[in-house]
């Protein structure tokens, strides 16, 4: 029981604390986007629950992975930890989206200044952000002054072109200027949650099916964290599974992998049960690896004290 009660502690406090930090940093992301393009006719920001949506992967791989190492340091069973963590992880993604369901409209979190197609000499503005336009005919292209909380005003005498934010700001790692690997990451976690929205959308079983597949496999990556005693190089292995279950993820989600495998199959499943097939059938054959590796080695250790 206590090994029960370690293991949903654990797991507990780094989902919720990864959730939070996954959550944070999709706002930040957010509240770029939003600066880089305000005076350019920005759209309407991403809600809340957008947000949240897009924080549920991330806080979802790192918990299983971080778990599983936590439970092969701790030398628990592997049986009883991918268990564990599977009833754990399910429990957990489910009850995020029943929460987010639930939630109802949420309302943006930043809204831009309002369109500059206006009449001459009115101060267009939208929650304390204002543009004036300076021109007789105001249009997209014609003089401005941009009017931003906490910055000084901006004068724009031509609104339009490359690089032209309000405000200056240093290369940020999901922006255009980011490494091609973080943006890589950042676009199959976006991926993952749009897959993850859609399906629960779409029906409740179409999603328990395909998060309960995906934690299933995560949960059997178990014998990864076996392979070495040093917390250094689990945490490294860890990071190579998580880009490497991601973009197998992904891979899987593309309509040409999923018309391939589907005409492999001769069309007898319906399409939206092949990519949490193929996810169960990995997952399958590494817990029947991670038994049998356990035996041999239960075996030996009996041959080498007889």
């Amino acid at each position: 029981m206590k090994t029960i009660a370690r293991l949903t502690l654990f797991f507990s406090l780094n989902f919720a604390l990864l959730f939070l930090a996954s959550f944070c940093i999709a706002f930040l992301s957010s509240w770029v986007d939003f600066i880089r393009s305000a005076p350019i006719d920005a759209g309407v920001g991403q809600s809340i629950r957008d947000l949240c949506w897009l924080s549920l992967p991330p806080a979802l791989y790192l918990s299983i992975l971080l778990v599983l190492s936590y439970t092969a340091r701790q030398k628990m069973p592997a049986f009883l930890s991918m268990i564990g963590v599977f009833v754990l992880a399910s429990a957990f993604s489910l009850g995020v989206s029943f929460a987010l369901s639930r939630t109802g409209t949420v309302s943006p979190v930043f809204r831009p200044a309002e369109s500059l197609h206006a009449v001459s000499g009115r101060i267009l503005s939208s929650r304390n952000n204002a543009v004036i336009p300076l021109a007789d005919n105001p249009h997209s292209g014609s003089p401005r002054i941009i009017s931003i909380p906490g910055h000084p005003l901006i004068y724009q005498e031509l609104p339009l072109g490359v690089d032209n934010a309000p405000v200056p700001l240093p290369p940020l790692p999901f922006g255009d200027s980011s490494p091609s690997f973080i943006r890589s990451i950042a676009i199959d976690l976006a991926l993952s949650a749009a897959v993850l929205k859609s399906r629960f959308q779409e029906s409740l079983l179409s999603f328990v099916v395909y998060a309960f597949s995906l934690v299933l496999f995560l949960s059997s990556l178990r014998f990864m964290f076996d392979l070495s005693r040093w917390a250094l190089a689990n945490l490294l292995l860890g990071a190579i599974v998580f880009r490497a279950v991601l973009a197998l993820e992904s891979y899987l989600n593309t309509d040409q992998t999923k018309l391939l495998l589907d005409t492999i199959l001769h069309r007898r499943f319906p399409i939206d049960f092949i990519v949490p097939m193929v996810l169960s059938a990995f997952a399958v054959l590494l817990i029947f690896y991670t038994l049998l590796h356990r035996a041999v080695r239960f075996k030996r250790f009996e041959d080498a004290e007889t």
